[in-house]
């Protein structure tokens, strides 16, 4: 298994599927993730992500009656390591433009979102991210394979 690639300095943007891994436990994903959250406890790094994340990770826990998995992510995204970013109509421009890219919807928002805080790495498991330029993306599928 590879190891993952941290910046010194700087904010790391993680998308929602980053989330559930981290609160769902999900192996091997959960595992990788481990020096991030021992870094960012520290408070070299910070983490970042969209207000976009709230509602994809809440939507399941609220469809299932999971109150508890609800609470979890509630914690988990107000947690002082992590920011919010609200969006604004210079995200939603940007994400008009990654949707030219073939980004859905969704993911132009997240990209748009991580360009817009200057994130240092952009975490997530999903290989569209590629496509934007000068986004730095790292997808876990891949950083786990090496």
């Amino acid at each position: 298994m590879g190891a993952l690639n941290l910046p010194a300095t700087g904010s790391i943007y993680i998308d929602a599927n980053i989330v559930i891994y981290a609160v769902e436990k999900i192996e091997p994903y959960h595992s990788f993730l481990s020096p991030l959250w021992q870094v960012v406890s520290s408070g070299t790094l910070c983490i970042v992500t969209s207000e976009l994340t709230w509602l994809e990770t809440l939507t399941k826990p609220i469809r299932d009656g999971n109150y508890a998995l609800e609470t979890i992510f509630h914690s988990f995204l107000t947690a002082r390591e992590v920011q919010l970013i609200p969006s604004n109509l210079a995200i939603w421009e940007q994400a008009a433009r990654l949707r030219s890219l073939g980004l859905k919807t969704p993911d132009a928002l997240h990209a748009a979102t991580g360009i817009a805080a200057g994130c240092s790495l952009f975490l997530t498991n999903n290989l569209i991210f590629s496509r934007v330029p000068g986004l730095p993306v790292s997808v876990l599928n891949i950083e786990i394979a090496k």
